[in-house]
């Protein structure tokens, strides 16, 4: 496999070709797991697009017509590209010593208490440069490449106060005019309450509403704009003055929703038109029937809950069962959930969570791609989308997640081209 600058490519000889194509839509119960194999299967690419996926034979032909550069998969697997939906990339530094206090037995909230947590990620971002946030996050998403992701939607959070949000705002704009891969920004100025603001939240949220949101709106540096309701964070009615600032600009709701404790959040967050609401540790019954009646994405991120060494998984099967849309990401942070390898998360969701492997590719992909309003062109290998793709050195998808804890990925697409291969030779 060699890397290519041209402007077509033909990508033969797939063991399984997962297509995941279908009607425009977010996948829901049975339909989780229709990934729409094609055997012996390939992609024809031209430029940044896809131009046709059907059986190797009947796409020689035209494959020759465009002079199609060739690549032979070899009896592997070919998938999209994974599309994680729910990361914090940029952070300075590391959380260690959260990570030795939880092993100690300390709760995530003592840890806060004490002056670690999100807080002590925030003194550690201020004393960063930008230059040096930007040259962290760059070798991360390396690595997001080199495991098949080609979409990662990043939040800010770590800066918990006016300076240092717009720095953490203008990393990421850096970030997606020279990454490979396509970053989708959010602003999540209301993270935690700032020291400064303990005791009196709705103060900090007046500076988020009435002076973050409105200057990332202006200068186009998000997206959409996220909020962490939980009793160590903000309350129901915080996260909604934050959701009606947002949509007043036309940035769209995303929320931390129901982790910790139940707060009763998700009727906010479908009443409000939210493209998701992640962890969903404790979603009750009622929450999961309206989000089932919803187009709320249901994103969970088990990565945390098994970095926190916790018992209690959201409810997958509850909630594909009901008929949600369940997104899986990898909520990739320095302190609850340190892994940008969404190979392992579709293990934990099979071992934790009881998903299948179908179910567990189809949300990491389209349902993914559906959360962040990127659906109907990223997510699925069909003619006309984005040729996005990832080949996996397996020959059945289900071994992605059986092989747990390593990296199946050979190579990598974006855009139609190749951005990470495995061969030594590149």
């Amino acid at each position: 496999m060699m890397r290519s600058n041209a402007p077509s490519a033909f990508l033969h000889h797939a063991a399984q070709l997962l297509t995941l194509g279908g009607r425009p839509v977010p996948r829901r119960g049975k339909n989780l797991a229709d990934l729409g194999i094609i055997s012996d299967g390939a992609v024809l690419t031209q430029g940044d697009v896809i131009v046709a996926v059907g059986r190797t034979r009947g796409l020689e032909s035209a494959a020759r017509r465009l002079r199609a550069h060739r690549i032979d998969c070899q009896g592997r697997v070919v998938m999209p590209g994974f599309v994680d939906s729910h990361t914090h990339l940029v952070f300075a530094g590391s959380r260690v010593e959260d990570f030795e206090r939880h092993l100690a037995g300390q709760s995530y909230e003592a840890i806060s208490r004490a002056g670690g947590g999100i807080e002590y990620s925030a003194r550690l971002l201020g004393r960063a440069s930008a230059s040096e946030l930007v040259a962290q996050a760059s070798r991360f998403l390396e690595q997001f490449a080199a495991h098949g992701t080609t979409t990662v939607e990043v939040k800010t959070g770590y800066g918990l106060d006016v300076p240092n949000e717009l720095k953490s705002l203008r990393v990421i704009e850096q970030l997606r005019r020279r990454s490979r891969l396509e970053i989708v920004p959010t602003l999540l100025a209301a993270h935690a309450v700032p020291r400064a603001y303990r005791g009196r939240a709705r103060g900090y949220v007046d500076l988020v509403t009435r002076r973050l949101i409105p200057w990332a709106a202006k200068h186009g540096l998000a997206e959409f704009v996220d909020c962490f309701c939980d009793r160590v964070a903000f309350s129901v009615e915080d996260c909604r003055r934050v959701f009606d600032a947002g949509r007043r600009v036309g940035l769209v709701p995303r929320l931390h929703a129901e982790q910790l404790s139940r707060m009763g959040s998700l009727s906010m967050a479908i009443e409000l038109g939210a493209a998701s609401a992640d962890h969903l540790d404790y979603a009750s019954a009622a929450d999961i029937r309206a989000l089932a009646r919803s187009d709320v994405v249901a994103t969970l991120v088990p990565g945390a809950n098994f970095h926190l060494g916790l018992r209690r998984y959201p409810p997958a099967r509850r909630l594909i069962d009901a008929g949600a849309i369940v997104a899986l990401a990898t909520d990739f942070n320095p302190g609850t959930s340190p892994t940008l390898n969404l190979q392992f998360i579709l293990a934990l969701a099979c071992s934790a969570m009881r998903m299948t492997p179908a179910e567990a590719i189809s949300a990491a992909t389209i349902n993914a791609a559906y959360s962040l309003g990127r659906g109907t062109r990223l997510g699925s290998l069909e003619a006309g989308k984005q040729a996005d793709l990832a080949v996996m050195d397996v020959d059945d998808y289900r071994k992605i997640p059986y092989f747990f804890a390593t990296n199946h990925c050979v190579m990598t697409l974006k855009r139609g081209r190749i951005i990470y291969s495995r061969d030594n030779s590149d």
